[in-house]
């Protein structure tokens, strides 16, 4: 991988994941010298995601582990992720979008958590969400209105999903629809790893007039098994402004309104 500035370890780690997903299992030397660093450090990035669960090693290099395809223990009250510059930068934006009365629709995410305290000022409005923490955290709210969609309880994500919670959010009529995602990319679109969260994306995406993805750069070029939407079924995307050149020009030309958060 080529780069003009060296990647932070948790790019390291997204870019691990993307690699592996795409050959399966790595050596350590390859990895080395696709990421441009030492075997020190792959072994540290490793280590990290070996932790995680999200890898497991081999002799001699890693590969995927049974996990990786399922997302990760979300922690109740995990300020820590929602202090995250990017996640931050990229919600204060999305909540830009946001007006008075509006109805708005909250996916399951840190990222879409993180939107919450920057539209507290709203009047009138109406949020629906498939996110229990989003629902307690809008507990501090009260002048929000707030709709949970109920459907099948995933205990990992703190969220539901399945054809009851697309139901409900199929029963609404959205204004705006703010989708999260754990991999995106060109030829992919937006993925998911389970057919719940599909069918519930679908449903937020059909009863919306605006959606917007809120992705973050470290997630772009990845891709999960299945797929929601073409990048260019979405109206707005909102990532940070560490998305390459590169990427930023293949969004565009999708006629996608892409716009990018200053960290």
């Amino acid at each position: 991988m080529s780069s003009t500035s060296p990647l932070i370890p948790e790019q390291r780690h997204q870019e691990v994941l993307r690699l592996l997903r795409s050959a399966g299992v790595l050596s350590i030397r390859h990895l080395a010298e696709l990421l441009g660093v030492s075997h020190m450090t792959v072994r540290r990035d490793i280590a990290a995601l070996e932790e995680s669960g999200q890898v497991a090693s081999v002799q001699g290099g890693v590969r995927l582990s049974e996990w990786t395809s399922r997302e990760l223990p979300r922690e109740r009250g995990s300020r820590a992720m929602l202090e995250l510059p990017r996640k931050r930068a990229i919600a204060e934006l999305a909540a830009g979008l946001v007006r008075d009365r509006m109805v708005v629709f909250l996916d399951a995410g840190t990222t879409c958590e993180a939107v919450v305290p920057f539209i507290a000022t709203r009047q009138g409005l109406t949020v629906v969400t498939n996110d229990f923490f989003v629902v307690t955290t809008l507990f501090d709210y009260p002048g929000i209105e707030t709709i949970h969609t109920g459907g099948a309880v995933d205990i990992s994500s703190g969220s539901s999903s399945g054809p009851l919670a697309a139901a409900t959010v199929g029963a609404v009529s959205i204004d705006l629809a703010f989708l999260s995602t754990g991999a995106w990319d060109l030829a992919h679109g937006l993925t998911t790893p389970t057919t719940e969260k599909v069918s519930l994306k679908r449903a937020a995406m059909d009863a919306a007039s605006t959606c917007v993805l809120l992705a973050d750069s470290t997630k772009f070029g990845t891709f999960d098994r299945f797929k929601v939407a073409p990048l260019d079924a979405i109206d707005v995307i909102i990532t940070d402004a560490e998305l390459s050149d590169d990427g930023r020009s293949a969004v565009t030309e999708l006629g996608v309104d892409l716009r990018l958060a200053s960290i």
